[in-house]
């Protein structure tokens, strides 16, 4: 196999490198919507082993954490390295009305999905209107 060197690609690669480790933990892309009576959180996180995945609530706030570490096969010369190894970590601001107790999580081909549930008492409710059949002995009178 015929490989080149570029010295300006290696160079891009050496500061995206750089860049990444002051940055610190990476970014994971999500995407959430509301499903009815609870909000549905999908993180991709290909390539992570489920058990490196952290998910918790702390009042607020629900983080996840997770780590991807490098491959390390022994006598291998690396001849490019680009996909990215760390750690990441999300964090999301909870509103009221959330059922912190029901949240739940799970893993699937790289994307974690993450349940929050809404509150019974932050569910939209019909309010009954009361009326009297009869008189005015009940009624709130307004005085001048």
């Amino acid at each position: 196999m015929d490989m080149s060197f570029d010295p300006f690609s290696e160079l891009d690669r050496v500061a995206d490198n750089l860049l990444q480790l002051r940055r610190g933990p990476r970014l994971m892309p999500v995407d959430l919507y509301r499903n009815g009576d609870q909000y549905v959180l999908a993180a991709d996180l290909p390539g992570i082993d489920p058990g490196s995945v952290d998910v918790d609530v702390d009042g607020q706030l629900l983080t996840i954490r997770a780590q991807r570490t490098a491959a390390q096969p022994d006598g291998a010369k690396w001849l490019s390295q680009e996909r990215p190894y760390g750690s990441y970590l999300r964090q999301f601001s909870l509103g009221v009305g959330i059922d912190r107790d029901r949240i739940s999580a799970h893993y699937d081909n790289g994307v974690l999905s993450v349940i929050v549930p809404v509150s019974e008492k932050a569910k939209p409710r019909k309010i009954e209107i009361a009326t009297q059949a009869s008189g005015s002995e009940n009624q709130p009178t307004l005085t001048t």
